[in-house]
């Protein structure tokens, strides 16, 4: 049944297709519609005071526009948003997600590691601006090109625990041919503590008894890293 106008001018139904973001992108593409008409095409419906497109403007102005600022938020920051719900909160982040992991997995593929600055870069869409402490291997095929990226282990501020068993079972169960450590220090402290020292030297054993070689421990943080292996230490 179709629907019929609102005599309300604020309702989308009545505004004129180029001014509709389902129907601009239907008619005149993706790349024409503004970030907050991609964002109301998300959230879908509005309030009884605002609609997709003015709740969308509302939430793209509360971080400047800035599409990698949004990124940062989790559930409950969105949800401090009038008229933004848990579902919504979830959709926005869910297509931030894919969007993020759609543009690793193709700069990843043509990423060749030769030196400890190339992991620096390719962490920093999963490491910057992180408040804790995360844990993440880049797995690498012979060529040494970056394979993936993975997730190890997440903690708190100061620490994060580090399964060495996990880590051989995920590099095994990808066939990389050797893998790189990395992870952050939220403090910006580029000095390795000694559990760090101690924790890298058993898991480049490891990988030696298993013909996987680990390259490089990095530690990450928002203004630079450290390397073991630049400093001598692998």
């Amino acid at each position: 049944m179709p629907r019929k106008k609102s005599d309300n001018p604020k309702v989308i139904i009545n505004w004129h297709d180029d001014d509709k973001p389902r129907e601009k992108f239907m008619n005149k593409g993706r790349a024409a519609c503004s970030d907050s008409e991609l964002m109301a095409i998300l959230i879908r419906s509005g309030t009884r005071e605002m609609t997709a497109v003015d709740l969308a403007k509302a939430l793209m102005t509360s971080v400047g526009n800035n599409i990698n600022e949004l990124a940062k938020l989790n559930v409950r920051d969105l949800t401090k948003i009038k008229g933004i719900g848990e579902a919504k909160a979830l959709t926005i982040l869910a297509a931030l997600e894919l969007g993020r992991r759609r543009k690793d997995i193709i700069s990843d593929k043509k990423r060749k590691i030769i030196g400890s600055q190339p992991v620096y870069e390719a962490m920093r869409p999963y490491l910057m601006d992180k408040t804790h402490e995360e844990f993440w291997i880049l797995l690498l095929n012979r060529g040494n090109y970056v394979m993936r990226a993975i997730q190890v282990s997440v903690g708190g501020i100061s620490g994060t625990a580090t399964d060495i068993k996990m880590i051989f079972k995920i590099a095994l169960d990808h066939m990389a041919s050797s893998l790189i450590l990395v992870h952050n220090h939220p403090s910006g402290q580029l000095i390795p503590s000694f559990a760090d020292k101690v924790l890298t030297e058993q898991i480049k054993e490891a990988g030696r008894l298993l013909d996987l070689p680990v390259q490089d421990h990095i530690i990450f943080t928002d203004d630079g890293y450290y390397s073991f292996k630049d400093s001598g230490e692998m």
